[in-house]
């Protein structure tokens, strides 16, 4: 008994604590685009018509590669020979914007030296060229590539103001860093390409390197970095550094630290916060889109039309609720309290999950998701529907409420985790075969589910054996256990 208690306890004091600070802290779930508006941008391919193919494989890494850098929800679809991207919960939108249709050319190229800043009446141009990118403290050397293995890292701070002699390797071109006001680097011709990098991650390797992004290189790739590093290596700065450009403009400028790399395994690293190294492992992470995109418009989506539905469907929900909690109440009694009760706990766990959700990778509720929690008010309701018809089997064999308490819930939950564990199986392919909206459906759906269980065990069970072992609740005359099991004459 006295575990019962610390499980209901610890049930409330977790679920209406989290609530209680996420309300009292202003937080509150990220609405989707049909329910809060947001943009929505057109895009279409350069010259001549692509084929299905080319655009349906677009729509893919656009989708993935917006995911991925926490816009949640985005609904990515094709209308004739144009893409339509929807972008809702966005709070830095023009990034958003700019990356949706970036083509993410990735190139390595030699550094032959840097120049000095552009003066100050040319930097607004400089500016506006490298907006796209994340700013860095640092206006050199941003990163250190180095193999898996290295445990040290070598910048390079040598910043001469005049171009270097000039480097046997030819095609020079002077490319901006992604500073506005950072140095110019001179380059050598291209290396390699991005499309031989077959994976990007972003890790915090700790240390002075702080983040950094781990890529890895197939055989082609790995070749060509191999006789770069060797070329570059030996070299005194800044000739033994490669620069990684990203759209034409600099990235990072590293420095080698190992003439060769092993199995294509590169680490970049440096003062690379957080956000830009996910930010460029995403990027790099999706590759290249198989056709240059142009952006015809951009348009504010008003959420007028999905408000007015979520208000049908909200007043729908409170008409539904209170019937259901008006049935309970007359058909179980005081049990019947209970499932108020659950509903009421349930709810407020949701709703602290849809927030931190929100807050933490971009998860926006859309409508579909609202649809989603609706239909688990049934799969919550009838977990105490199963219990309490249990109990009433388990009374009328002879056994008193409180012995056939635990009785009960011990063979019911078992009913309840098999109708549970079909509704998350159900959600769970839904949501890996679906797409869009459909698939927040699915998601939540199944965290309501999962919830259900977590309830049942540790708030339903425990509130009604506290309540089994009161006398006065158990043969309270019309609206007691016994009288809501349809067993007045049973005592406690």
């Amino acid at each position: 008994m006295r575990r019962s208690v610390w499980y209901l306890a610890v049930t409330l004091v977790v679920i209406v604590g989290t609530f209680l600070a996420t309300v009292l802290n202003n937080n509150s779930p990220v609405l989707g685009l049909d329910l809060q508006g947001g943009i929505e941008v057109r895009l279409a391919p350069v010259g001549k018509t692509r084929s299905n193919a080319v655009l349906d494989k677009a729509v893919d890494i656009i989708r993935s590669r917006v995911d991925g850098l926490g816009v949640a929800e985005t609904e990515v679809k094709r209308d004739g020979d144009q893409i339509v991207v929807a972008l809702p919960g966005v709070k830095d939108r023009d990034k958003a914007r700019r990356l949706v249709g970036k083509t993410a050319e990735l190139r390595f190229r030699p550094v032959l030296g840097f120049l000095g800043p552009l003066p100050p009446t040319e930097s607004g141009a400089t500016s506006s060229s490298t907006s796209s990118s994340s700013s860095s403290s640092t206006p050199t050397t941003a990163a250190t590539t180095t193999p898996t293995t290295a445990a040290t890292t070598t910048t390079t701070t040598v910043v001469p103001t005049t171009p270097p002699a000039q480097d046997k390797r030819a095609a020079v071109v002077v490319l901006p860093g992604r500073e506005a006001n950072g140095p110019r680097y001179q380059l050598g011709p291209t290396a390699l390409t991005g499309r031989t990098v077959t994976s990007a991650k972003a890790r915090f390797v700790g240390g002075q390197d702080g983040w950094a992004v781990d890529l890895s290189l197939n055989g082609t790739g790995a070749a060509k970095f191999n006789a770069l590093a060797a070329e570059s290596f030996p070299k005194p700065a800044p000739g033994n550094a490669v620069a990684i450009v990203l759209d034409g403009v600099v990235q990072s400028a590293p420095a080698f630290q190992a003439p060769s790399f092993d199995s294509g395994q590169v680490q970049i690293s440096g003062d690379f916060s957080q956000t830009e190294a996910e930010d460029l492992a995403t990027v790099l992470k999706f590759g290249s889109l198989p056709v240059q995109l142009k952006e015809i418009n951009t348009t504010s989506v008003s959420p007028s039309l999905g408000r007015d539905q979520l208000d049908a469907g909200l007043l729908a929900g409170v008409i539904g609720l209170t019937l259901v909690a008006l049935y309970m109440l007359v058909f179980y009694r005081l049990l019947g309290a209970v499932v108020v009760a659950g509903l009421v706990i349930a709810a407020m766990a949701v709703y602290t999950i849809i927030t931190f959700l929100g807050a933490s990778i971009g998860l926006t509720l859309t409508l579909a998701g609202v649809v989603g929690l609706i239909v688990s008010v049934g799969i919550t309701v009838d977990s105490y529907v199963v219990y309490f018809e249990r109990l009433k089997d388990e009374v009328r064999t002879g056994r008193t409420i409180r012995s056939s308490v635990d009785r009960g819930f011990q063979r019911s939950f078992k009913t309840i985790l098999a109708a549970d564990l079909v509704s998350l199986i159900a959600a769970t392919i839904l949501y890996w075969r679906a797409i869009g909206s459909v698939r927040q459906f699915a998601f939540l759906l199944g965290i309501s589910t999962i919830l259900d269980l977590i309830l049942a065990y540790f708030f339903m069970h425990p509130l009604v054996q506290l309540m089994a072992r009161s006398r006065r609740i158990v043969s309270a005359k019309k609206v007691g256990i016994a009288a809501g099991l349809d067993t007045p004459e049973v005592s406690a």
